[in-house]
């Protein structure tokens, strides 16, 4: 899969394009674990203020994923049919829903 976005030229309105749609993240592991992968569904995206002419607005998103594993935050490469390969920055926020979790959520903001 190439890279179908720079990550400058991405916007709210290509992630909401895409709401409820599959990414697919890949973790390399520390030395002697395997490389696994793990989806994401794209739930939520936010704007939050408005740009400029030289600055885009910045806006984050959401994705849900698995409860188990919880990843660290870190730089990770989701790929996506319609975006491509996109290295994201992300940041576990915690389960869905606190009292009966569905699945955990991950932020990347955009800015």
């Amino acid at each position: 899969m190439t890279s179908g976005y720079s990550l400058d030229a991405l916007t709210p309105g290509a992630f909401r394009d895409n709401l409820g749609g599959l990414f697919r993240l890949a973790v390399r592991p520390a030395p002697g674990g395997s490389p696994f992968s793990v989806d994401l569904r794209l739930a939520d995206v936010a704007e939050h203020g408005k740009g400029s002419a030289t600055f885009r607005a910045s806006f984050s998103v959401v994705f849900h994923g698995p409860l188990a594993p919880i990843l660290p935050q870190g730089i990770y490469r989701l790929e996506h049919d319609g975006l491509g390969a996109l290295d994201l920055f992300i940041v576990p926020l915690g389960p869905d829903q606190p009292s009966e979790p569905a699945a955990m959520r991950y932020e990347a903001v955009f800015g």
